[in-house]
């Protein structure tokens, strides 16, 4: 259930709220902590989108999963998911909580897709190049696509810089088949 609009309001009151109570940092952990859950548990995910799960049941076995392992405001708000029924946001309230977090700590996540595993120097030069291009922290997730043949693909948010071999000879074939030249 993808609803950004909505998963960007609940996550900025969050915020708000954590701010305001000065606890913004462990609803941030207890967010890590049910996100955890949310990812790895296909009965969880069930149990969210369920329609014919009740309120007051879903609220228990939220309770009883979380009440130890998270604090009072991360329960009240995953209370407050349900009573609204906006519980099955809350995966993506937690991905924008997340890219809150980042914003407001000057932080960017960027996606790096190589066809090779990057040596420790090369992901560090790259790391400063990038943090130079967006004018931020970077934080990479590096996936591993042999598709790609050679070079990298990095994507940050919306924009893709595509400097892939396959990227390069797709480009050189349009070029050939306007009949520009390839230089």
């Amino acid at each position: 259930m993808r609803n950004v609009r909505v998963a960007r309001r609940y996550a900025s009151a969050l915020m708000a709220a954590g701010e305001e109570g000065k606890s913004l940092e462990a609803i941030a952990r207890d967010l890590e902590t049910v996100g955890r859950i949310v990812e790895t548990s296909r009965e969880f995910q069930l149990m969210l989108r369920s329609p014919v799960i009740s309120p007051p049941k879903k609220i228990a076995v939220m309770q009883e999963l979380f009440e130890s392992r998270v604090g009072r405001e991360t329960i009240i708000f995953m209370k407050l998911l349900v009573q609204k029924n906006r519980e099955g946001y809350l995966p993506d309230v937690i991905e924008q909580f997340r890219a809150l977090m980042d914003e407001k700590q000057g932080l960017v996540r960027i996606e790096l897709t190589s066809a090779v595993t990057l040596s420790r120097d090369q992901e560090q030069r790259l790391k400063g190049k990038l943090e130079e291009y967006t004018g931020k922290r970077v934080r990479f997730n590096h996936v591993l696509d042999r598709s790609i043949m050679g070079g990298i693909v990095v994507r940050i948010g919306d924009t893709v810089l595509d400097g892939s071999v396959t990227h390069q000879l797709a480009l050189l074939r349009e070029r050939m088949a306007e009949g520009t030249s390839v230089q």
